[in-house]
């Protein structure tokens, strides 16, 4: 749909702007439990200021998503979830698949009604019972099918100490050196880190299934691969850990995240 004028009719809208139907890139949001203060306290240690992955998002527009939670789950509060997920940099617009109580409880809060078959990629988070994020995927709605390449790499020579991070934004990130425990290294795209790597990696930060992870040296904190995450409390194979190993998403649909040994 497309809406403009040049013209001076008093029907006709001015010619200095365009109304136009768009579909633009949003991340969702998908419930798995009623409590409102469950969700909101494992988006804070996630995601929030003080949690595992402070700048995950960057103001990504977001849609919550009721389908999955039963018709007859009491309804909560949603300005305080509101106000969690904003200082977690992201920024709710929209509300679907909820009960007529929870769909006007978003609407009376000014969010907007999203149609369910307008988005079906995968969940940003899904939080359920026990209330621990499991899962954390990122949903991207691409209104252009072609993929455009990145623009380029950025390398980094020196060591990571605890503490410092690294976000190679729409790019390839490449570490000549190691990466101490506490040290984060974020990328759009790929990650190579030709050392140790004992902090966090986390590639397709911003929703790449295909981007990867290698290291010289696998001992690191935590790996991310589109939000899909594993820590070191999950311990790796002995082929795998402490060796030249990659890290990638199955290709099976499963979003699981597969560690491989290097071939020599």
């Amino acid at each position: 749909m497309s809406f403009s004028s040049a013209g001076h009719s008093a029907n006709q809208v001015p010619a200095s702007f365009e109304i136009k139907s768009a579909q633009l890139p949003l991340v969702a949001l998908l419930l798995k439990t009623g409590d409102g203060a469950v969700i909101a306290a494992d988006l804070l240690r996630q995601f929030g200021p003080e949690g595992e992955s402070p700048d995950f998002f960057d103001h990504d527009a977001l849609v919550i998503d009721f389908s999955h939670l039963d018709p007859q789950t009491p309804v909560f509060d949603l300005v305080p979830l509101l106000k969690v997920l904003r200082s977690c940099s992201l920024v709710p617009v929209a509300v679907r698949g909820g009960s007529p109580q929870a769909m006007a409880s978003a609407l009376a809060v000014g969010l907007v009604e999203a149609p369910l078959e307008i988005q079906r990629a995968r969940p940003v988070a899904e939080i359920s019972e026990p209330a621990i994020v499991h899962e954390t995927v990122r949903e991207v709605v691409h209104e252009v099918v072609r993929e455009v390449p990145g623009p380029g790499t950025m390398v980094v020579d020196k060591p990571l100490r605890s503490g410092q991070k690294i976000y190679a934004r729409g790019c390839d990130l490449v570490v000549l050196a190691m990466v101490n425990q506490g040290a984060e290294v974020v990328a759009d795209g790929n990650i190579h880190v030709y050392a140790p790597l004992r902090g966090k990696a986390m590639a397709g930060a911003r929703g790449n299934t295909n981007a990867r992870i290698f290291s010289l040296c696998l001992e690191p904190e935590l790996i991310s691969i589109a939000g899909v995450y594993r820590t070191s409390e999950n311990a790796m194979a002995p082929d795998v850990q402490g060796k030249a190993a990659q890290v990638r998403l199955s290709n099976d649909g499963q979003d699981k995240l597969i560690i491989e040994a290097l071939n020599s």
